[in-house]
């Protein structure tokens, strides 16, 4: 007797498509997909490359290698102890974040009352919830991320005018963009004041005239000065705006919306506004811990003005964004806040329960490590926490780990440091090096 011919037992077409696992998949890369991915495999599975039970498995693995390359973007394993870091993509969002993301990925009402059945403010809910955390704000807006809202607000204020700005806060913010060229675009005209290291409220006296637009203090969040400095404070800058008729803008950089006493020397957009700054602008994607954003906040009259400025719709940010910052202003703790106050003893622990998995070869030794806070923010403020170390050249073998792990090294170290490594993915980081390693 002959055994049944193997090909006959592969699975039928319309039967693996109507499961639910092929249903999903259809749903999220189109049916025309799936039933490749799935015809493919029935093909390899009569020629005899695998078992026709195998049929449904290879295909889905298929489907899922298909939707991991649709995007060039690749997770990994932030193990550099730096928190916001700029080429990592600065802050992770947190779940809050992610789900209010996916939820605001189809039709919403960002800019629709559904009570009344008409056209609505954008992203009330979002300005809502940064006028609940900064109740010194009388409003708010979003755009698209810091050096955005420091363009607008120059633009709305100062555009033909002369913007004065203490030569010490000239600052560059990364990849060449420096903040006269940058002020310069609005059309604008910049009047430099005082010295690199002391400029005094009566440098700002002195520049104001006829063509003055606004003062503004930029705050130098990505490095500092020491020794024989002096500036003039918000309050003091404040008075003398009020005095002259003039709307002081005060750029805090980081993101800090309340004061926090890890960072003492940080501004936050809180005290500045409660000092009398008329418009405050920062980023959303640092200490926030939020998306990718800039925040103007201030009073009602100038905010709106800035709001009503053409610029600003080519500057808006889109549904996804607001409410992802929405979640993360509503929604506790966020992950950039559990990194930024991790308990040192807490990442010892872990540290050295991974030290004792990896093999016996790589004598890898738990020292102390110093985290910064990276992202322009909290220049030479140190985060006490601990490390791995393994040789120089596992920093380059790591990075071509599943999933890449992105290391530190200093003093001819490959540094392992835990603080933004969720403690639910120190089995991957575990395993990752293993795998660079070899057995023992």
């Amino acid at each position: 007797m002959t055994g049944i011919d193997p090909r006959r037992t592969v699975p039928r077409t319309d039967a693996l498509l109507r499961s639910p696992l092929f249903v999903e998949a259809a749903r999220r890369l189109g049916r025309v997909v799936v039933k490749a991915a799935v015809t493919d495999a029935q093909h390899r599975a009569r020629s005899g490359e695998i078992a026709p039970d195998d049929v449904a498995a290879t295909a889905a693995a298929a489907l899922e290698a298909r939707e991991r390359s649709l995007t060039t973007l690749r997770p990994l394993l932030n193990a550099t102890g730096v928190v916001l870091h700029t080429n990592l993509g600065r802050a992770p969002l947190s779940p809050a974040a992610v789900a209010a993301m996916r939820t605001a990925s189809g039709y919403v009402d960002v800019e629709y009352d559904v009570d009344i059945g008409a056209r609505s403010s954008r992203g009330r809910g979002t300005v809502a919830a940064l006028r609940e955390r900064v109740p010194t704000a009388e409003a708010g807006l979003v755009l698209n991320n810091g050096a955005a809202a420091l363009v607008l607000a120059t633009t709305a204020l100062g555009a033909g005018r002369e913007v004065i700005v203490s030569r010490g806060e000239m600052v560059e913010i990364g990849d060449g963009f420096r903040l006269p060229d940058l002020i310069a675009s609005t059309g604008a005209r910049l009047r430099e004041v005082g010295t690199t290291n002391r400029t005094s409220l009566p440098d700002y006296a002195e520049a104001i005239g006829p063509d003055t637009g606004l003062i503004l203090k930029v705050h130098p969040s990505n490095f500092r000065i020491e020794g024989f400095t002096g500036a003039a404070s918000i309050a003091d800058l404040a008075m003398l705006a009020r005095e002259r008729g003039l709307p002081l803008v005060v750029d805090t950089g980081s993101g800090l919306l309340a004061a926090d006493p890890l960072l003492p020397d940080e501004p936050d957009a809180t005290s500045a506004l409660a000092a009398g700054a008329a418009i405050v602008t920062c980023s959303g994607d640092k200490l926030l811990g939020g998306p990718q954003a800039g925040l103007v906040l201030g009073g009602a009259a100038l905010v709106e003005r800035l709001r009503r400025h053409p610029l600003a719709r080519a500057l808006r940010v889109d549904k996804t964004t607001l409410a992802a910052l929405e979640a993360t202003l509503r929604g506790g703790p966020t992950v950039t806040d559990h990194y930024l106050h991790a308990d040192p003893a807490a990442l010892r622990a872990r540290a050295e329960s991974l030290a004792a998995a990896l093999p016996g070869h790589l004598r890898a030794r738990v020292v102390p490590s110093e985290g910064v806070i990276g992202g322009g923010g909290a220049p030479g403020v140190t985060l006490p926490g601990w490390a791995i170390t393994l040789p120089e050249g596992y920093a380059a073998a790591l990075r071509r780990a599943a999933p890449p792990v992105i290391a530190r090294v200093e003093s001819r170290r490959c540094l392992i440091d835990l603080r933004c490594i969720p403690p639910e993915s120190d089995n991957d980081l575990a395993e990752a090096i293993c795998g660079v390693a070899g057995p023992d």
